[in-house]
């Protein structure tokens, strides 16, 4: 009784262990093909054989415990006086007790040569054992047949459950993590977007705002934030700019917008970013550019003048990004979704925590190519705009006139992957030390990046004038649009600025 308890509790332990076995089995097995191979059909099917695997070596004992062992009693040979081997087959008990009733009735002993009186050809004595159920001899070809079938019906049902839960997860699988994302779509490219084949290899899409009047011999490029959210061209600015006599390019940056997209997303780096830049100036024939950056482009525009200090003539700081994010090893250099409100934040984790996400979430440690041919650049990026837009409120000022979100898309693998290196990259302040370039840094009076990130630029360019704008958010162009243009423009021109210079490594109280 105790020994059949503890078999039966072990194979219902192991039968409720077979699926999340199984189905751990399988998602180790798709991570682990991702090192190998950034085919997803791969990846499926080794998850799939491996979960089907564990769950059949699992179940299969555990079938065979409750199964258990029947009891059998199979023929016993029995020996008569003249030396034969007769066979007794197996009786119910009530034939038992007929033979018993037989066996009273044979003599125990006899004189002479032994006859068999039973109905078998037994001796007395054999009947009497056997009628009150004695011992047998048990037939160990027939045990091993008993065995081989329980065995086997162990395996047939292990398979069945192995199979079914195989589908039951790729089924499952289909609608969840091999289900796309939506995609929206594309908006159609402004007129006037031209491209650029740069000798980097990416192919960028820009405008340009042609000067007007007396042409300045020092063009204006502009530098979206992100990494990867450009904006929608030529806007306010850029065409003041111009009437100021500058040439205005804007563009998309690698990855963003109507830009290449990589096939390796880990060849966005700062590298890169650098080169085209240098590719871009060069394609406009300019010795010299002025560079207007914000937020993240703002600290793309710092590490081009750490890489080419000679090449740059003016540079503007916007709300900018970190200077180098090692400064920051705790990495609280401010965030937008440090601002979100509850609503937000449940509505873009609704955004973010889809499977397909998450398990593209997964493979990027392991293989960024597998994430990117997982979650496409179109479902990304489209995720990435939604993402956006619920946050954009975070970056204004209580109170500002709401952003319009631009109709040119994000890229979201750039982003991952620029920000991921940004990490990585060296210290660029003790070349930005000895930099005597004019620069231009905006602080925003509600700015979500901390006051030391912006400081910092301060601290490290020594030609560098810092001014504080009230009652603006980071997306400061916006909220204080007019306070905006009259400072980039009085600082490109050369002219007094319309706000003063904010001189104390103390944020304003």
């Amino acid at each position: 009784m105790v020994r059949t308890f503890l078999r039966r509790t072990a194979g219902v332990t192991l039968l409720l262990l077979a699926p999340p076995l199984a189905l751990g089995a399988g998602a180790l097995a798709f991570l682990g093909t991702a090192l190998a191979t950034s085919a997803i059909p791969l990846l499926a099917a080794a998850g799939l054989v491996a979960l089907t695997g564990i769950a059949f070596l699992v179940a299969w004992p555990a079938f065979a415990l409750l199964a258990g062992r029947r009891a059998t009693v199979p023929t016993t040979p029995t020996t008569t006086t003249a030396g034969r081997r007769a066979t007794t087959p197996t009786t119910t008990t009530a034939a038992r007790r007929a033979a018993a009733t037989t066996a009273a009735t044979v003599p125990s002993t006899t004189t002479g040569p032994t006859t068999t009186t039973g109905p078998t050809g037994m001796t007395a004595a054999t009947v009497r054992t056997w009628a009150a159920g004695g011992p047998t001899t048990v037939s160990g070809g027939a045990d091993r047949g008993s065995t081989a079938r329980r065995r086997a019906r162990a395996a047939r049902a292990a398979a069945v459950l192995a199979g079914v839960l195989a589908l039951a997860t790729a089924g499952l699988a289909t609608v969840t993590v091999f289900r796309p994302l939506p995609t929206g779509t594309a908006a159609p490219a402004p007129a006037g977007t031209r491209y650029w084949d740069l000798p980097t290899g990416s192919r960028l899409a820009y405008a340009m705002e042609p000067a007007r009047g007396t042409r300045r011999p020092t063009p204006v490029i502009v530098l979206h934030g992100g990494p990867g959210t450009p904006g929608d061209g030529i806007d306010g600015m850029d065409r003041a700019l111009a009437a100021d006599g500058f040439d205005v390019y804007e563009y998309d940056q690698l990855g963003a917008g109507r830009s290449t997209r990589l096939a390796d997303p880990e060849g966005y780096t700062v590298a890169r970013h650098v080169a085209d830049l240098d590719a871009v100036r060069q394609a406009i024939g300019a010795e010299r550019v002025i560079l207007m950056g914000a937020s993240w482009g703002a600290t793309l525009a710092a590490y081009y003048l750490a890489a080419h200090p000679d090449r740059v003539a003016r540079v503007v700081f916007t709300s900018p990004g970190a200077l180098w994010e090692g400064a920051f090893p705790d990495g609280k250099t401010g965030d937008i979704w440090d601002k979100l409100t509850p609503a937000q934040e449940d509505e873009i984790d609704a955004l973010a925590y889809r499977p397909r996400f998450l398990a593209a979430t997964l493979l990027q440690g392991l293989n960024p190519r597998a994430a990117h041919a997982l979650l496409t650049d179109a479902e990304a990026d489209q995720m990435l705009r939604q993402i956006l837009e619920t946050a954009a409120p975070a970056a204004q000022y209580p109170g500002a006139p709401p952003l319009t979100p631009p109709a040119n898309a994000p890229g979201f693998w750039v982003n991952q992957f620029t920000s991921t290196d940004a990490e990585t990259v060296a210290d660029p302040r003790p070349a930005l030390r000895a930099v005597h370039v004019p620069a231009l840094v905006v602080r925003a009076e509600g700015d979500y990046k901390k006051w030391a990130v912006t400081y910092d630029y301060k601290r490290t360019l020594p030609e560098s004038t810092l001014v504080y704008v009230k009652g603006a958010g980071h997306a400061v162009a916006s909220d204080k649009p007019v306070l905006y243009e009259g400072l980039v423009r009085a600082f490109l021109l050369d002219r007094p600025l319309p706000l003063p210079a904010w001189k104390s490594a103390d944020p304003p109280r």
